[in-house]
This record gives C-alpha cells, structure tokens and sequence, in this order.
C-alpha cells in the first residue's frame, strides 16, 4: 500500500512538471512512470545508455618540483595516464555505475593496447572502439607547473579526426537512438560532428558539445543549431562566440588572468555578450565553467528547462542509490519567483552554482568529470540543476586524486557535496538583452 502511495505521488509530480515544461526545447520529454519503473514515452527500448563520441588518449604529466625553467630539464616525475575528454567523461560515468557507449579510435600499439585493456578491465563496451593498423594512437604529453595547471603541452591527435569518422560513427544509430544525451568531444571532425548530431537530431536526443581546447571549440559553428548543452570556460566561450558572430567579433580576444580575480558579476558582465551569441545562434543551453567561481547555467528566457528530463533517461537499479540521495536531499524547485515564470526569449537567464573548497593534488581532469557525473546524473533521471550540482561534487572529488579519474566515489559523500552546491544555487541575472 505505502508503494503503491509512494508511485501515485512520483506520477503527480512528473504531471506537474510536464504542465511547467518549456515547449522551446522539443528535444527534452517527461519520463512516465509506468509498473513503478521508468519506461521510454516514445520507444520500446528501455536500455538505453548515453553515448560518448570522442577521443581515447594516452596522457603523459611531467610534474617539477621546481619551478620550471625554459631552455633546460626540471627535476620532478612522468606519469602516465588513461586519458581524452571522451573517455575520461565516459569513465567517470561508469565509476558512478552507468554503462556508456564509447564511440573512438586506438592503434594497434602500445598506447593502443594499453587504453584498451584499461576499458576492458571496466567490462564495459568495446564494438564502438575502432581497431586499425593504420591509426597512431591519440598522445598528449603536457608539463604542469608547481600550481598543477598545464604550463605547456604537445598533443598527437590528428588520428581521431580521420578513423571517427561519420561512417563509422552511422553504424551506431540504434544506441544514439535509445541514448538520453549523446557527448561529442571538438576532437572530431566537422563532418564527424555533424553525423552525430544529426543521428541525434532525428531521434530527438539532446546533444553535450565538449570544446575540448580554445582552438578546436570553433568546430561548434557547423553543428550549433543542433546543440542543447556545451561547457566551455572563458577562453573558449569566447573563442565560440568570435567564430559564430565574425563580422561583430567580441571584443576580449582571451581573458585576461586578472578577469578571473574579479568578483562573479563582474566576470559575468565582461562574458554576458558571448553567451548571448551562441544562445541566440541556436545553442539552448550554456554550461559556463569558471573554476573557482563555480559554473553559469545560461539560457535564454527562464529556468524551466531545469526540471524537464531527458526522454531516454532510466532510474536503473545500479545508479538509485546515489539518484534518490541527490533526489530527497535537491528537491525540484523553479528558481524565479512564479510571478516572473514567463519565458520570453529576448532576456537571459543565469543560475550561478558554487565550487566546492577542494585540497587542490591536480586539475587535469577536473573539467571531463564535472561532464561526467552531470551526463550520468542526467541518464539516471535527475533534471539538470540536480546534475550539474552533482558534476560540481565529482570535479571536486577529482581534483583531490592522483588519477585523471577516481577508481570509486562515494555515494553518499557526492550527494551530501551535492547539496551543498544545490542549496546555495542563485539567480545571477534574469533581464532583457535587446
């Protein structure tokens, strides 16, 4: 009877919030409750799992333990790393107990060899992993400073872009079909790109755009009007937003170090008119990370997109521990007053959510899982406020490890760090852009 109680409660609150659901964002549908599980609205299939698309690479960190000096070697240590914005957001997903399909490229080499067995060991998927002789497995050797940022790198990528191709990625259009959110990593080529989000585009799947680097967040332009979410940081938030708009270029060609010292409104300030230009170019959602002043969510009109779910997402049993933690602890709310719900296109809306205080071991990585733990909060049927609050935990979890990606998590730990950042959520900006 108390089960019967609990779901009748669960499919009201699903029906109210399909009544405060934004009509602006079609890619995003009400989950229903039927037999108590979590069943797809539109499909019989309900395995469905995020697909990941991008590159799998062989990181190499020099760390000194001086202060590095050009021209010369530094003493310190090399350490090797399982790495790639894709596989790292895919293996962060799975060590939060989801299952991705990784869709990338390795060689047959030693790189190669050893990024696999690493994926094997996770038991996780291999056929969208693609073998050839051909391919030199993706290498990015970086040297970080005394700070743990990257001071200077080298990256052997260019493999990626030729083997992920939009062929192959075509052969897996049955899990993009099924698949709550497809990640594409800017490590793929244009056409690569737009493949994957057309596939995604045609079964209604929202589409996370990673612009890996400064220099390879310019690949948005092609796809943009099929992007529901990306994460850039300031530099390629502005880079993105110069090559969307050439003939009204932002003027702040990169930010200056000294931007990041500012206060939060200010920054926010400096940046508004560059997440203008992907909103209005056709992006819905910008997911603005700013390190150690947390992370924007930006979008144009008002916040109802913040408790609509992905029309593929499941509650699976692997992952309720950790959902219904966040759940009960991150209630659903709109974060405007109801007297000021209207969703009018020509304002922007901006949800400021804080970092958490962190013993600061490494910040390679940090980025990738933040991604990670939103995309699988996602999959596991949280709405994005929910998600990107616990993505916020992950990178902190991140950032005191040794590892690209934390082996484990803690559930418990990640839903009460969670709460900290959902409570303390704010409303940074809701106003006319025009």
């Amino acid at each position: 009877m108390e089960e019967h109680r609990a779901q009748r409660r669960l499919e009201s609150l699903c029906r109210h919030l399909l009544q405060q659901s934004s009509d602006s964002l079609p890619v995003l549908r009400q989950v229903p409750l039927i037999g108590g599980k979590l069943e797809l609205s539109e499909s019989g299939e309900g395995d469905g799992e995020a697909v990941i698309i991008g590159g799998m690479v062989l990181d190499i960190h020099a760390v000194p333990s001086t202060p590095l000096i050009l021209g010369t070697t530094s003493p310190g240590k090399v350490y090797y790393f399982s790495g790639g914005v894709a596989r790292n957001v895919a293996e962060c997903m799975a060590n939060l107990s989801a299952r991705p399909f990784l869709i990338s490229a390795l060689g047959h080499d030693m790189a190669g060899n050893l990024l696999l067995d690493r994926w094997k060991s996770a038991a996780l998927p291999i056929d969208g992993i693609r073998r050839h002789e051909d391919i030199r497995t993706a290498v990015v050797c970086n040297t970080l400073d005394l700070n743990g940022e990257v001071a200077a790198g080298v990256a052997s990528v260019q493999d990626i872009e030729t083997f992920v191709s939009a062929e192959w990625i075509q052969q897996f259009r049955k899990q993009i079909h099924s698949s709550p959110v497809l990640m594409v990593d800017a490590n793929l080529s244009p056409l690569a790109l737009e493949a994957s989000c057309l596939l995604a585009a045609e079964y209604k799947v929202p589409v996370w755009f990673e612009p890996v680097s400064l220099t390879k967040s310019k690949r948005v332009v092609s796809v943009v009007k099929y992007v529901t979410y990306t994460s850039p940081n300031e530099d390629e938030l502005i880079a993105m937003a110069n090559e969307l708009s050439p003939g009204s270029r932002i003027h702040l060609t990169h930010v200056e170090k000294s931007i990041k010292d500012l206060p939060l409104e200010s920054v926010f300030e400096i940046l508004k008119p560059a997440i203008w230009v992907l909103l209005e170019k056709g992006l819905k959602v910008v997911v603005l990370t700013l390190g150690r002043n947390g992370v924007l969510i930006c979008s144009r009109g008002g916040p109802n997109f913040m408790t609509t779910f992905s029309k593929n997402s499941q509650r699976f049993s692997s992952r309720r521990r950790l959902f219904n933690a966040v759940a009960s602890s991150c209630p659903l709310r709109m974060y405007v007053d109801p007297g000021k719900s209207s969703e009018d296109s020509s304002h922007l809306f901006a949800l400021h959510l804080p970092a958490l205080p962190a013993t600061v071991k490494k910040l390679t990585g940090a980025g990738d899982c933040l991604v990670g733990g939103t995309l699988s909060s996602i999959s596991a049927g949280l709405d994005l406020v929910q998600a990107i609050s616990v993505g916020i935990a992950v990178a902190r979890a991140t950032v005191e490890s040794e590892e690209n990606v934390p082996p484990t998590f803690n559930p418990q730990e990640l839903a009460d760090d969670a709460r900290s950042v959902y409570s303390a959520a704010t409303v940074l900006f809701r106003g006319p852009m025009r």
